[in-house]
């Protein structure tokens, strides 16, 4: 039976990749901010203020704490207004996230065109977890044009941006990767090629990646699972390498 890629498919929005980053960038302006005011402020205070004199950074993170209701009440509006403010600005990141805001209705009205649209200006920056979840589009046919062929070209450009989001060490596109190699989806069914990418994934820790492994792993040759761990292992390399 072909596996439902469904549950492993959406990257969640980014709020604790770069977080440290992204905070130590935040509160430096906040620090300037308010020697230069003269007055000690809260966090949510400062961060504001740094948002509202235009810092991409302080403008995603206050979109953050919106997000998870950090430090403020949980509200998927105000995200999504701060979110937008750093995207126009090219701030990949809130990019990603305002388009799985589209995407899953929250904050604005379900839009699958707009959640391609910041996608894509995601993907242009390389940007992995929106490299992923445009394979998601591809591969649902949702807010991409109909192909003419029961799925396969959708298919193929799913393929084409998990292993983008793959390449660079993205967990579940790994996983999804495997996903389409096992039930010869976009590409030819291998389930070695299958077991190399699961294994990817659940090298991550990635449950589905870890499950989607260890049931092909049962269905190899002893030949057949040499030669996956093999790629497994150039797998690894390649990504380390980068």
């Amino acid at each position: 039976m072909d596996k439902a890629i469904m549950k492993t498919a959406w990257g969640k929005p980014v709020h604790i990749i770069r977080f440290c980053r992204t905070l130590l960038i935040v509160l430096a302006v906040a620090v300037c901010l308010a020697t230069l005011m003269g007055c000690g402020n809260s966090a949510l205070e400062t961060e504001r203020k740094a948002a509202m004199q235009g810092y991409a950074d302080a403008q995603y993170y206050l979109g953050v704490m919106y997000d998870l209701g950090d430090g403020v009440a949980e509200d998927d509006a105000e995200a999504v207004k701060w979110y937008r403010m750093a995207a126009e600005q090219g701030y990949a990141d809130a990019q990603y996230n305002l388009g799985v805001k589209y995407a899953e209705g929250e904050g604005v009205p379900e839009n699958a065109a707009e959640a391609m649209k910041w996608y894509r200006k995601a993907v242009e920056q390389g940007n992995a977890r929106a490299q992923n979840n445009l394979g998601v589009m591809y591969k649902k046919g949702v807010g991409v044009p109909e192909d003419d062929f029961w799925g396969w070209e959708n298919d193929t450009e799913a393929v084409k941006w998990y292993r983008k989001a793959a390449e660079q060490g993205n967990a579940t596109a790994q996983s999804n990767l495997g996903v389409m190699y096992e039930n010869g989806e976009g590409v030819p069914k291998d389930d070695v090629v299958a077991y190399a990418w699961y294994s990817a994934a659940a090298a991550s820790g990635h449950d589905n990646g870890c499950e989607n492994r260890d049931d092909i792993k049962r269905r190899l040759t002893l030949s057949q699972l040499e030669k996956g761990q093999v790629m497994a292992r150039e797998i690894f390399e390649r990504i380390e390498k980068r």
